[in-house]
């Protein structure tokens, strides 16, 4: 609501620059869906700590009590994926969760707001991506999943669970190295064969 209230312009310019900050104060008030509104602001701050050197963003929205509205967002911002992955795993953890995917507590979004809209994606939608993004390469666990969770709902155990069924499916292969794996596990650096598409 400090959008366009003037006493905190400043702020809102600094914290948004000021040119996007401008174009939100106009889409602000040329929409009055309540849910849309809050989209696009968290859409416009990811991308405005994006810019300022964020290389990894990561909102998480919190609700009252009821489950009625939204209180605040708190966004964790790091230049290293590894802080990246430790704070998602604690957002997972505190998440409600859909089959096994944590929902982040995300405002309802869709192809509009492209960063987000990544962040609603279910467990079944990882196999398919994972086709479509490694079709015809070979790649280690530990590189797929760093290249690949960045901007999107799945953890570690996501990737395992859907990779270890997918090479059961015989969907793709994964080398051996030694000592053997054990069955429906992945060490960092197994590595993964995806057939071309």
């Amino acid at each position: 609501m400090g959008l366009n209230n003037e006493a905190v312009s400043p702020h809102m310019d600094a914290l948004f620059g000021s040119q996007r900050a401008a174009l939100l104060r106009e889409q602000f008030n040329t929409t009055s869906n309540p849910v849309d509104r809050e989209t696009f602001i968290v859409d416009a701050m990811t991308n405005a700590l994006k810019e300022m050197g964020g290389k990894y963003v990561l909102p998480f929205r919190f609700r009252n009590p009821l489950d009625t509205r939204t209180t605040h967002h708190l966004f964790f911002i790091s230049k290293h994926f590894r802080g990246y992955e430790i704070m998602k795993g604690i957002m997972y953890d505190h998440s409600k969760k859909e089959y096994e995917v944590a929902k982040f507590e995300y405002n309802p979004a869709d192809s509009r707001w492209p960063d987000l809209f990544e962040f609603l994606r279910p467990l079944d939608h990882l196999e398919e991506m994972l086709l479509d993004n490694f079709a015809g390469k070979t790649v280690q666990m530990e590189s797929l999943y760093e290249s690949h969770s960045v901007g999107r709902p799945f953890v570690l155990k996501n990737y395992r669970e859907v990779l270890c069924r997918m090479e059961q499916e015989k969907k793709v292969t994964m080398d051996r190295p030694s000592p053997p794996r054990k069955k429906n596990t992945l060490a960092p650096d197994v590595s993964s064969t995806f057939p071309r598409r």
